[in-house]
Formats: C-alpha cells, structure tokens, sequence
C-alpha cells in the first residue's frame, strides 16, 4: 500500500484517472483528461495527493490542508466529518464519493478501505484495473459503471 496514495478527502488517488495516466505515461488518456479539466497533457501529473508531485488542481486542496494542520490522516479521523469543505466540494461527483469513501474507511480500516476501492474499479469483465469515472474498459472495451 502507497501511502501517497492515500487522499485525506477519502477520494483513493489509486483509482484517480491523473494519476493512472501519468504513472502510465498514458498519452491517450492524459489528452482526454486535459481537455476535461482545461489543462494542457503535459499537466497531466501526479503521484498522490501526499506526494510532493500532485496535479494542479490538488496543489491548493483545503480538506489536504486541514487535515494536515490538524495531525489528521484524513476526514475519517474527523469528528466533524462531513464539514463545510465537504459540502463545498467543487465537484458533485467526487462529493458524492467522498461522502460514500470516508464513512468506509473509518469502519474499515485504511487497508482494507483500499483493497475494496482498488476491487470497485476493476473491469466486471476482465478485471482490469479502471480509474474512478471510467465509462469503457480500456482493455477488453466492455462497458462499465463507476461512480
């Protein structure tokens, strides 16, 4: 297990599209992930939200902030959860996933928490590894749902 891959917003940097694409060196996909967050490919980067290379909309996260100010690994730890940052999160999606993760990795545990984010985004056809809103499948190209 990666600890840099361990977001504190419960958002697995494992299963994020970014930072697949930029451990892969994946040119196909970093251009369909620059287009959607309007960055250029070669802003395509990250290896975790604890890491010191993260993507650039990463660079300036408040739930990471707070987290770390207050000796937290993570929104889990939180007796607040689920506070002002997270219901200002700027993205339904990832708000809606994060209010699903963080409540599963505090009654999980971190690593079990992991095991059974890395299972949610595996192909159901050919169980190969799918990033978080993944639509097709790259390998077997079978459709599939992720949140």
């Amino acid at each position: 297990m990666n600890p840099e891959l361990l977001a504190p917003c419960g958002l697995y940097c494992g299963v994020c599209g970014v930072y697949m694409a930029s451990r892969d060196n994946n040119e196909k996909l970093k251009g369909k992930l620059a287009k959607a967050y309007g960055v250029t490919p070669e802003q395509i980067v990250c290896s975790g939200c604890l890491s010191d290379k993260r993507f650039v909309y990463c660079q300036t996260c408040e739930i990471r902030t707070c987290a770390m100010e207050n000796n937290r690994d993570g929104c889990h730890q939180c007796d607040t959860f689920p506070c002002n940052l997270i219901d200002e999160f700027p993205v339904p999606v990832g708000k809606q996933e994060i209010l699903r993760s963080v409540p599963a990795r505090k009654k999980q545990g971190t690593q079990t928490w992991v095991k059974q984010e890395e299972a949610r985004y595996e192909c159901p056809q050919c169980k190969t590894p799918l990033f978080r809103g993944a639509r097709r499948c790259s390998n077997c190209k079978a459709l599939v749902e992720t949140v």
